[in-house]
């Protein structure tokens, strides 16, 4: 402390240059942490989970989302330091709802057992159906892996969410209008209480591609100016607007103060409409550098995302599903992309 003091006075200019520097490569430290990128597994011939991180590593990719408990991964992980949403998958839900017990040995077998796994969200189902036969089970599910990390001493490094889609939207136009559908709030409420007490994030799988494609520019961060003009609030992608739409929602189902976090957003680059390698490279680069900031709504930034997805996964369907790695399965780059 005194030599960067006596440093200040005898040079205020180099300690305010240093000073400045210091803030830059901190905010830009924070503001790359926040990108983390999907790796799903569902194809024959992608590479060997150690493979996998070490491209995450190569390609400084410091977050990661997982589908399923597979141990290969979970043990590939040990020790890179790389952050991870560990999903529960959706089938897995009626037992982990049903018993504390059972909730206890997924924690012990998927989180305790791996130490040097950098743990941050557990994703207790993905973009499960508010009206369909698993809906009741995943507040259940979502209370006993809580009690289960609690018990484990790990309620702090560990927050405890699941996954919806913006389907559960009734109202998304304009932003500040936005609501959830009357038929899903039964299902949501209570989850966004949960979420609320525990100042857990709400995960959101979010897709400009499958909202609206009659605006390029709009939805692949190209616009000149403003496209929506919300009051006071002006938008140039849809990214912002669907995601404000959420938060206007989660406002008026009591949810004022949460956090989302964007588990999933990507664009195809083969498959269907507007599925070109180009438009995958522009929204994806696009997308990875807008969300170090914030949006309309919620102007305090970075927004942690995490793109969808990390290989092109070939046991998919229909074929749209099948392209949207950012990577081949042969572990080629499939376009420039800056992950900075």
């Amino acid at each position: 402390m005194d030599k960067l003091y006596s440093i200040g006075k005898s040079n205020p200019r180099m300690a305010a240059m240093l000073l400045l520097f210091g803030l830059l490569m901190a905010s830009l430290e924070i503001a790359g942490a926040q990108i983390g990128v999907c790796y799903g597994r569902n194809g024959n011939n992608l590479p060997a989970p150690g493979e996998v991180v070490a491209l995450y590593n190569q390609y400084n990719i410091r977050r990661m989302r997982l589908y399923d408990t597979r141990q290969d991964a979970l043990q590939a992980l040990a020790g890179s330091n790389i952050d991870l949403i560990l999903g529960l998958p959706n089938d897995n839900l009626q037992s982990i709802s049903s018993s504390q017990a059972n909730a206890d040995s997924w924690v012990q077998d998927n989180i305790k057992n791996h130490p040097n796994v950098k743990f941050r969200y557990i994703a207790v189902g993905n973009e499960v159906n508010p009206t369909g036969s698993q809906a009741g089970f995943v507040l259940p599910a979502m209370q006993n892996i809580n009690k289960a990390i609690s018990s484990a001493g790990l309620s702090n490094q560990i927050k405890v969410s699941t996954a919806i889609d913006t389907g559960v939207l009734g109202v998304s136009y304009p932003p500040s209008s936005g609501a959830f559908k009357n038929e899903v709030l039964s299902f949501l409420k209570p989850i966004i209480s949960f979420l609320v007490n525990n100042n857990s994030p709400l995960l959101v799988n979010l897709y400009p591609y499958f909202s609206d494609l009659s605006n390029m520019n709009y939805a692949l961060f190209t616009a000149p100016g403003v496209v929506v003009q919300d009051g006071q609030l002006g938008y140039k992608n849809l990214f912002d607007a669907i995601l404000d739409a959420v938060y206007s929602a989660l406002e008026r189902a009591g949810g004022s103060s949460l956090k989302i976090v964007v588990s999933e957003s990507g664009w195809p680059s083969a498959g269907g409409t507007q599925t070109t390698v180009d438009n995958a490279r522009t929204y994806n680069n696009n997308l990875i550098q807008h969300v170090k900031g914030g949006t309309p709504k919620r102007p305090t930034g970075p927004i942690e995302t995490y793109v969808f997805a990390m290989f092109d996964e070939n046991n998919k369907s229909p074929d749209l599903e099948k392209h949207w790695g950012l990577f081949l399965p042969n572990k080629q780059i499939k376009y420039q992309i800056n992950f900075n």
